[in-house]
């Protein structure tokens, strides 16, 4: 784990001190030179001195005292897991009741404008992100049946209203695109260079125009096709969203909601420990966050390199899309150990987003071109739409690489 370069957090920081800075290459060996701390599987269980063994009693087998009921070892720092990973999600359990009692208030009807209800929901499901992200990371130090359990149902509610915001900034993202596309000159071949030096006059040789016909003919074609596009795109997203906002409504309505409902407030409450983990230090946080951290890295690692990309190869958007997941896990770590997230990833995270935004618009236009019985003008503005968005993932890759800032991390040995 690196810390923020920032001076505010108010959580511990290691075990036994504090952690190298967050760009030191001896941060990550203090974390793994980390050994198991007290309290194991035996902590908690009352130790009595048994007459007879070791050494004899002062006053004899008829009068032996009792031994002193042993608590757990406290780690050195005096801080424990429980003390760090307890607060974070009892504060993320309130987030989330306290959003969905604002999403209940705004969803009235007389809530015309709906746009409480949306950032209520948005919050709600960034509360249920940063438990279910939690609960994944941090297994090993809670009740497992119970963590695996809430976990599923979390990642359920927050995909079923994550459905109907996706939808929506996708249709406005595809209509931004075919709108410059539209009014703009169609982006050239890759591979391509122009015709003239920069500075030259332009030919006007019939050759020369000639040439420059299919240009003209295609902005003519697009121009004509966009709206169709625009339209056919809006019907269906629309369509999507309408359906994905009923099945959001029907799931807050549900036994299964209120049953996470439930959950979540005694998780505000209450949080269930694995047996032996009361009393631990903070050690016991740092090893799966750091196992957490180690994945991601591996990720990054096995992304495809530059020379084999391929942008209008999808099948290579697995691999950003699971370096996207872990590096969300990796933050929700960080701000349980350290209290706050880490700053230095913050331009590759978005670049990320970035890039599941586009291949997610580029598949949903693709989607759209295959609709039966549409006309080659609406066809040709989809299929131009489509590559504009897969030029958009190679942008954002481009961009998480010139952000990242472990460049070691970006080579495989």
């Amino acid at each position: 784990m690196r810390r923020p370069d920032h001076p505010t957090t108010t959580r511990p920081t290691a075990v036994n001190g504090a952690l190298p800075g967050p760009e030191s290459p001896e941060a990550r060996e203090a974390l793994e030179a980390d050994g198991p701390g007290g309290g194991g599987p035996g902590a908690g269980v009352p130790e009595r001195t048994v007459p007879g063994a070791g050494a004899p009693e002062a006053g004899g087998p008829d009068h032996a005292v009792p031994g002193p009921t042993t608590a757990p070892p406290l780690p050195t720092d005096g801080v424990t897991a429980e003390a760090v990973l307890a607060p974070y999600l009892q504060g993320q359990a309130a987030d989330f009741l306290r959003s969905l009692r604002l999403h209940r208030e705004h969803s009235a009807p007389s809530d015309a404008g709906g746009q409480g209800a949306e950032a209520a929901a948005r919050a709600l499901r960034r509360s249920a992100r940063r438990i279910s992200g939690s609960l994944h990371t941090f297994r090993t130090v809670l009740d497992p049946a119970w963590a695996d359990h809430l976990r599923t149902e979390l990642a359920w509610l927050s995909g079923i209203l994550a459905r109907e915001h996706a939808y929506a900034g996708r249709l406005t993202r595809l209509l931004d695109a075919l709108h410059q596309l539209s009014g703009a000159t169609l982006p050239a071949a890759r591979g391509t260079r122009p015709a003239t030096k920069p500075g030259a006059q332009p030919a006007t040789t019939t050759a020369a125009r000639t040439a420059g016909a299919p240009e003209a003919q295609g902005r003519a074609v697009l121009g004509v096709g966009a709206a169709r596009a625009g339209a056919l795109l809006e019907r269906q997203l629309t369509l999507a969203r309408t359906r994905a906002h009923s099945a959001a409504l029907q799931a807050l309505g549900s036994s299964r909601f209120h049953a996470v409902a439930d959950a979540v407030a005694l998780l505000a409450s209450e949080v269930p420990l694995a047996p032996g983990t009361t009393g631990r230090g903070t050690e016991a946080l740092l090893e799966p966050a750091e196992r957490a951290e180690q994945r991601l890295l591996a990720a990054v690692v096995a992304l495809p390199a530059d020379e084999s990309a391929e942008p209008y190869n999808e099948a290579q958007d697995a691999a950003w899309h699971q370096a996207r997941l872990l590096l969300r896990l990796h933050r929700y770590a960080h701000e349980v150990v350290l209290g706050a997230a880490d700053p230095v990833l913050t331009g590759a995270g978005h670049a990320l987003d970035l890039h599941r935004d586009a291949a997610e618009a580029a598949a949903a236009a693709a989607a759209a071109a295959r609709t039966p019985r549409i006309a080659p003008a609406t066809a040709y503005a989809l299929g131009v739409l489509h590559a504009d968005q897969r030029h958009e993932v190679e942008a954002a890759r481009a961009v998480f690489r010139e952000t990242w800032p472990y460049a070691t991390a970006m080579t495989a040995p």
